[in-house]
């Protein structure tokens, strides 16, 4: 019961980050390019503030369910005399997921940083340029989340 509890947390946690990159991709950001830069980059400002403090939640809810699932096997496969090797799928999801958290510390603590100085400061065209580097770097970790689900789908 614990590890199906645990597995659905950490599924929860894949599809707050992954659905909100999405929703903020696709949908908000070209909804938001009708308003004029000032009311475009406040309101992507106040919308990314409050999806990266999920995806702050996420990511330790993803951390801590995933190394307690991988213990948890490697603990049952031991004590049941058979050694652990962790599944290939498995390997590439622990490893992709550690790159995106890599590239969302980027996106949080350093471009979001430039977004809310700029805000702060009514500096549209920085607030502008900070906005197109998070949409990129948004658009790769978003590339791998899908990689991942993909890859784990598939060889499962």
């Amino acid at each position: 019961m614990i590890y199906a509890t645990l597995k659905l947390l950490h599924i929860l946690a894949i599809v707050v980050w992954i659905g909100g990159m999405v929703f903020a991709h696709f949908f908000l950001r070209p909804a938001a390019l009708a308003l004029e830069p000032p009311l475009r980059i406040r309101l992507m400002h106040g919308a990314l503030q409050r999806f990266f403090s999920a995806v702050l939640v996420a990511i330790v809810v993803v951390l801590a369910s995933g190394l307690w699932m991988i213990g948890r096997m490697a603990k049952e496969s031991v004590q049941a005399g058979i050694g652990f090797a962790m599944p290939l799928d498995w390997t590439i999801m622990a490893t992709l997921g550690i790159v995106m958290m890599g590239i969302f510390g980027h996106i949080r603590f350093a471009l979001f940083k430039r977004l809310s100085v700029a805000v702060a400061s009514s500096d549209w065209p920085a607030g502008g340029a900070a906005l197109a580097s998070i949409r990129t770097w948004v658009g790769i970790n978003l590339a791998i989340g899908v990689v991942i689900i993909v890859l784990t789908l598939l060889m499962a």
